[in-house]
């Protein structure tokens, strides 16, 4: 999904939401701009602040209006709707390619598995979207392993900061969904809370 100009749409949320805006940069960049509009900003209707939490959890993940919408209503039926909707998000395996360390930005992890190159349990997977469970193992496929593109995928997985709901094994370079991830609010630069408030309405 094209997206547009990160900075741009980063600053106007108000959030580090992209890899690249997650640097002195970006941070030296919003606090200017924090200062520039102090006492001339209005103050937002809650349908504005819900707007604006869901187009983070959004653009967070890199993932159409059509699709994060139908998570959304998924979650809104669940017994855990911020659960639900969170597990929608995380468990997608260009997300978890993300976050293993395989690939360096979600965009990357959906073209990762977009041309053929993770696998799932051993078998070879095209599908970005893929909904993953726990105990599935992820991995590149051993005609891809030895490509360029994943020269520097051990050493990055080595210094990853890990999600507690993944194992890697950096030799093997797999990945293993040990347990379900669950959503803590105020851990993230989105609220689901917000975004699920948004879609009832």
């Amino acid at each position: 999904m094209k997206i547009g100009p990160k900075y741009k749409i980063a600053r106007r949320l108000g959030a580090p939401i992209f890899e690249k805006t997650q640097g002195q940069k970006y941070a030296l960049s919003l606090a200017r701009k924090e200062k520039n509009m102090k006492g001339r900003m209005k103050p937002k209707s809650e349908f504005g602040k819900q707007l604006i939490e869901k187009q983070k959890a959004r653009f967070s993940y890199g993932i159409s209006e059509k699709q994060f919408s139908k998570y959304t209503k998924e979650a809104l039926n669940a017994a855990e709707p911020m659960q639900k909707l969170f597990r929608s998000l995380e468990l997608r395996l260009d997300n978890i390619l993300y976050r293993s360390g395989f690939a360096k930005t979600r965009a990357s992890g959906r073209q990762m598995a977009a041309h053929g190159h993770a696998t799932v349990n051993g078998r070879r997977v095209t599908i970005p979207s893929m909904k993953l469970s726990e105990g599935d193992v992820v991995g590149i496929r051993d005609g891809s392993k030895e490509s360029p593109l994943f020269g520097e995928v051990v050493e990055r997985m080595g210094a990853l900061t890990v999600a507690n709901w993944l194992i890697l094994d950096p030799k093997k370079k797999e990945s293993k969904v040990s347990s379900l991830p669950t959503y803590v609010p105020g851990e993230h630069v989105f609220d689901l809370g917000a975004v699920l408030e948004f879609y009832s309405r």
